[in-house]
């Protein structure tokens, strides 16, 4: 039979644990495990000997020495000693040099270094190293091996499966909770927690917060005079209004945030609020209750941000949270011009604002941190109120990433068309703030 031939020619040149040889067969058979299948083929081959023997046939008692040493096979080795002939010592499995005997020890240890942590999928993750991965290769090209199963494959399933058995946790290939990653050889167990994503929108309410943390441009975040030892421009941000309480919450260790696009440190921002995710990476705690979750971060932030809409997401939700910063926007400014205007001023603003596309070179203010590029945005919408003989309130509904106070300035003539080109006066904003962020839902 060709299956026993081939794992006889294996064994007569490599010693194989039960694992090793029947995984070499891993995809002939259904429904049993490498261990149990390499015992089979290991009993055929010690009653094949064993028939050899009762026949005097030399052969025989070769073949029984090679199971017994090479295959570590207790039957082969009595069956010998029955006809007074000694079987050579046992030898280390040639492949995985014993370790898949360590896969329960392992499993075990897994668990016991995640065990502070909440989760309910994981994926076990294993390492082989250069040598053991390469003397695997060259087995398998030399005895042509066409229906076995890697030990790295095997590895995966029989440890997951006693992880998963001890923690009553199950397995993910997509989007687990924890990774434990495994080298058997070294004996050495990592885990990489992945992190938990919580969306939502937040409104600004007061001005002078930024999105993100804000470091001293003096100290660059480690503390000095101007910044009074804090190591930050502004002491607070919608970051860690919302950061700092969910870090606490999930016993995480650091937070990232990702928002749909970002408003101005004076602006605000209003109506239905801009949407964001916060990414919480090494959390202890996932199963967390998001209404009180959003309960305590508007108490705790006081009137200056409020959240909401509070679910759960993914890799894939801050992915679709960035790609918003392009989304529709609506904004409310208001402006003081260097004169009067009169009524049919403000109506050419509205005429000639209206489904205008504005050809905006990056803004002075921020060609430290931006590319200098020429970018075009659309304008779907403009209204001008007038507040007074010398200043107006204008709503403007465009596409994401227009600079609204360049847009009334002009930048000195970065941005055209702008309210201050059309009036031919300089023209400045008092107030901005943000009514509407349009997610891609939304339109």
């Amino acid at each position: 039979m060709e299956i026993l031939e081939k794992a006889q020619r294996m064994l007569t040149e490599h010693s194989l644990c039960n694992h090793c040889l029947g995984r070499q067969f891993a995809f002939l058979g259904h429904n049993i495990e490498n261990k149990s299948r390499g015992i089979a083929i290991k009993l055929l081959l010690t009653m094949k000997g064993h028939h050899l023997l009762l026949t005097r046939k030399a052969a025989g008692v070769d073949l029984l020495r090679i199971v017994a040493s090479h295959g570590d096979f207790a039957m082969a080795r009595k069956i010998l000693k029955r006809f007074k002939r000694r079987a050579k010592a046992q030898k280390t499995c040639f492949l995985c040099e014993g370790h898949f005997e360590q896969t329960g020890a392992l499993a075990e240890a897994a668990t016991e270094k995640v065990a502070k942590y909440e989760f309910t999928t994981f994926l076990v993750g294993i390492e082989i190293p250069l040598g053991a991965a390469e003397r695997e290769d060259e087995f398998k090209a030399q005895f042509n091996v066409g229906y076995g199963e890697s030990m790295r494959s095997q590895f995966s399933r029989d440890i997951g499966k006693q992880f998963s058995e001890m923690t009553q946790k199950e397995v993910s290939y997509r989007k687990p909770d924890i990774v434990v990653l495994v080298n058997p050889f070294a004996n050495r167990i990592k885990t990489q927690i992945n992190p938990l994503y919580v969306a939502g929108r937040y409104r600004k309410l007061v001005r002078g917060i930024p999105q993100s943390r804000w470091l001293c441009r003096e100290c660059n975040g480690k503390g000095c005079k101007r910044c009074n030892g804090t190591g930050k421009k502004y002491q607070e941000s919608v970051e860690e209004l919302i950061g700092i309480p969910m870090l606490k919450t999930t016993q995480g260790k650091e937070m990232a945030f990702h928002g749909a696009g970002r408003e101005d440190v004076d602006a605000r921002m209003l109506g239905s609020g801009r949407p964001f995710v916060l990414e919480v990476k090494k959390p202890a705690k996932r199963s967390i209750d998001l209404q009180k979750l959003e309960k305590k971060i508007n108490e705790s932030a006081d009137g200056k941000i409020k959240v909401h809409k509070l679910r759960f997401g993914d890799k894939d939700v801050v992915r679709r949270c960035k790609k918003s910063e392009a989304a529709q926007k609506l904004y409310r400014v208001d402006i003081e011009f260097s004169r009067v205007v009169s009524d049919e001023e403000l109506k050419r603003i509205e005429r000639l604002l209206c489904n205008a596309t504005v050809h905006q070179q990056t803004p002075q203010r921020i060609l430290h941190r931006r590319a200098d590029l020429t970018r075009e945005k659309h304008i779907y919408m403009a209204k001008v109120k007038r507040l007074s003989s010398r200043r107006a309130r204008m709503e403007v509904s465009c596409q994401g990433g227009l600079y609204i106070k360049e847009l009334i300035t002009g930048d000195k003539g970065r941005t055209k068309p702008s309210v201050a080109s059309i009036l031919d006066s300089e023209a400045s904003p008092l107030q901005l703030d943000v009514l509407k962020v349009v997610a891609g839902e939304e339109k």
